[in-house]
């Protein structure tokens, strides 16, 4: 199966601070975005057959001559995530039955075992994401807080990238979300309100994504 990888990343990272997009502050050298897409070229993960960027429309001709050993798309992110999700896959070739793996570009420890079995499971299931399971106790709260229920931990699962689907699938439910003004709060949340299958493929939380200052001090 031929693999694509696409990274929304036009947002402006606003909980970060500091003035520069969180995915373009300096990592090791060079900039997060980068280090997360070169983490997919690493040893033992699948071989990809291109990579999709939506960025900044300043970053476009940074983020162009970038050198991967891939095609490499690069468009204008919009005005929303989703909406950067979806220019990135209209950027793609034109190829149906591709998977595609969706991945935030600030997730710069993409795990190499979840995404071969998240890439697998595409032979009998729609759609599956990357989640870590929920080691905390939930509990359900009303309007004023007051705890109503004690939720059973081991059906919930913190969700992660990639979120992985072939190429029609991913166009026909961001075109479907388009259309009714749906707006969801992770990709895969299109694919399950079509009523696709999802499946949930276990991960790790060294899987982390980088949204605040306390995050960054984390890496």
């Amino acid at each position: 199966m031929r693999a694509y990888l696409a990274i929304p990343a036009g947002g402006q990272g606003l909980r970060m601070g500091g003035g520069v997009p969180k995915q373009f502050r300096d990592w090791n050298g060079k900039p997060l975005l980068r280090a997360t897409a070169e983490a997919f070229f690493t040893r033992g993960m699948p071989a990809l057959a291109g990579l999709a960027f939506a960025v900044p429309e300043d970053r476009v001709d940074e983020v162009r001559a970038w050198h991967f050993p891939v095609p490499v798309f690069v468009v204008v992110g919009g005005a929303t995530r989703q909406a950067s999700v979806a220019a990135a896959l209209a950027a793609l070739p034109d190829e149906p039955e591709a998977a595609v793996l969706i991945h935030d570009g600030v997730r710069p420890f993409p795990p190499v075992d979840p995404i071969h079995a998240a890439l697998d499971a595409l032979e009998t299931w729609d759609g599956t994401v990357l989640a870590e399971p929920c080691t905390d106790t939930l509990k359900r709260v009303d309007a004023r807080l007051r705890i109503v229920a004690t939720e059973p931990r081991e059906q919930f699962y913190r969700a992660q990238t990639p979120q992985v689907a072939r190429l029609q699938t991913w166009r026909e439910a961001f075109a479907a979300a388009a259309r009714e003004a749906f707006t969801g709060t992770d990709d895969v949340a299109l694919l399950e309100r079509l009523g696709l299958k999802v499946k949930v493929i276990p991960s790790t939380s060294s899987n982390l994504k980088v949204t605040t200052p306390e995050d960054w001090a984390r890496l």
